[in-house]
């Protein structure tokens, strides 16, 4: 019995999340390793990281300017790339999807849970984009 409920606990932390536009994993480990595991899942595809935005540190920098003392994140980042062959292929099939590009994939630390996700992408050419970062998320995670 304790190997059946060992096994759902392993699925459940393997199932994505589907919430508010995005798609996340839960990351079984620290901030840390799951941005190496971003990372390296990026760069192992050929691609290039153009940029990496520290959205928490800024969030923790600026809340009390803006009038919030809420901590949203411990820790998040997000991994800005672009593929020139998927680019151009769901650019051809329509110019304004200009507007997904750069793609992002995530990397959060809430209440000491890590995450890794993405932004779900409209249905059509750039579903094949979604399959990337899909893959990207889940090869950081560990799946």
């Amino acid at each position: 019995m304790t190997r059946f409920f060992s096994t759902l606990a392993a699925i459940a932390l393997a199932a994505p999340v589907l919430a508010d536009g995005a798609t996340t994993y839960a990351f079984d480990g620290s901030f840390e390793d799951a941005t190496f595991g971003v990372e390296s899942a990026i760069v192992g595809r050929g691609l290039v990281i153009d940029y990496v935005s520290h959205t928490g540190e800024m969030l923790n920098r600026t809340g009390g300017d803006v009038g919030s003392s809420a901590e949203l994140f411990e820790s998040a980042d997000i991994f800005l790339f672009c593929s020139a062959v998927l680019s151009r292929k769901v650019m051809e099939a329509d110019p304004m999807n200009i507007a997904y590009c750069p793609y992002g994939i995530f990397v959060a630390e809430q209440g000491g849970e890590v995450m890794v996700g993405y932004r779900n992408m409209p249905d059509g050419p750039m579903q094949e984009v979604q399959a990337l970062l899909d893959d990207i998320a889940r090869e950081a995670v560990g799946e």
